[in-house]
């Protein structure tokens, strides 16, 4: 709303300000000066949560941008652009802190978890700055664009109006609206597994060595293989677009598709005979999933117009939702496994064995990627 009110300018300079300075202060955790603790545990979690909270405005701020930046038929390829580049620093980020704090074999450690976080929150006060002196809300008010290339981004476009009250009601009676945010919330479902669990599930299950660079590279696979399918994405709905007389219709079954085979990659995850076999397959729900996002980015901007910002955050704060309760979801199946794997055997849950808890877990991960699996399918439906 801020960006749809103020411009995308503005918003994204204080959100990634707001999320730096976040991301430095945690390296206030744990951390005691004359017996005094800075932070605990308390303080963690609410600089996490004010984290999260300032970073969630930005995707739906940089949708409002190449509203205003882009015309209609490059929409959904820059979108592609915007979510391969998140995903390829979500690949790097394992490798870069293995790298920084833990180093390699012939290497030693470059810093101190404490020293990543600051380092992490200086680089981003660096891009406030960059952003500050070369963007601007509209193509018109920067000195860079010409007048050939300001026509062709509003071709099609309606002229900037003033900002209106947002029509809530409209937004609310829009079907196909609540379908995205559904799609959505279902599809955060089946793949925040990769950014939560994943890390530690690799080395739990298949016995790695922590700090491993394989584990770390493992660890960002499924962003990796996403950054290609988030580019291909954008690329093939543009194409889409220009070349059928019916491109919604095929965006649509386009997705629809993906997200089966997305769907299937996470059962085909339950048998995977190794690590490589595993990390294939997870790897996949991830590109399957992305070739999808840059259609969803898209759309959000069609259904809002010049409220796309709005637009757009309303699916992201229901798919954030999918997220929420995919991690709680996770571990109470893993937990509930152990707990019936107890009962079985007749021991308490907290003494049950470790090679017991051990084939419970994974038995309840399993459980997990099947709900993965269904959630992929109420999303192909979605669409």
């Amino acid at each position: 709303w801020l960006g749809d009110v103020l411009g995308p300018r503005g918003t994204l300079l204080g959100i990634v300000a707001w999320w730096s300075i976040c991301t430095a202060s945690t390296a206030l955790v744990g951390w005691r000066i004359g017996g005094v603790l800075l932070c605990g545990l308390g303080g963690l979690v609410v600089l996490r949560f004010l984290f999260g909270a300032g970073e969630a405005g930005a995707y739906p701020n940089i949708t409002r941008a190449l509203h205003n930046w882009f015309p209609i038929r490059q929409r959904a390829t820059a979108q592609g652009f915007i979510w391969m580049s998140g995903r390829v620093a979500g690949g790097l980020t394992p490798l870069f802190f293995t790298l920084l704090v833990t180093g390699t074999v012939s290497t030693a450690p470059l810093t101190t978890w404490r020293g990543s976080f600051v380092l992490l929150g200086v680089v981003g006060c660096a891009w406030c700055a960059g952003f500050a002196l070369w963007f601007r809300n509209r193509p018109a008010e920067h000195p860079r664009v010409n007048a050939s290339e300001l026509a062709q981004i509003e071709a099609g476009q309606p002229p900037p109006v003033s900002h209106a009250a947002v029509p809530w009601r409209a937004f609310g009676r829009s079907a196909s609206l609540w379908f995205l945010c559904g799609m959505y919330f279902c599809l955060n479902v089946g793949w925040c597994f990769h950014l939560t669990y994943l890390p530690s599930y690799l080395p739990y299950r298949y016995h790695l060595a922590k700090g491993s660079m394989l584990g770390a590279f493992y660890s960002g696979g499924p962003l990796w293989l996403g950054a290609v399918g988030c580019l291909l994405g954008g690329l093939a709905a543009d194409r889409l677009l220009r070349r059928t007389s019916n491109p919604d219709r095929v965006r649509r079954r386009m997705c629809a598709v993906c997200l089966l085979l997305a769907a299937l990659s996470w059962l085909a995850a339950i048998y995977a005979a190794n690590v490589h076999v595993f990390v294939l397959a997870v790897s996949l729900t991830a590109f399957f999933n992305d070739l999808t996002m840059p259609s969803a980015w898209a759309v959000c901007q069609n259904i809002g117009g010049r409220f796309a910002g709005v637009a757009a955050a309303c699916m992201n704060t229901i798919g954030t939702l999918g997220s929420a309760a995919a991690v709680w979801l996770t571990g109470v199946l893993v937990e509930h496994s152990q707990a019936v794997r107890a009962v079985t055997i007749g021991a308490a849950a907290e003494k049950l064995p470790a090679s017991e808890r051990y084939l419970a877990s994974l038995a309840g991960y399993d459980r997990a990627f099947v709900v993965y699996a269904v959630a992929y399918l109420l999303a192909a439906a979605c669409w």
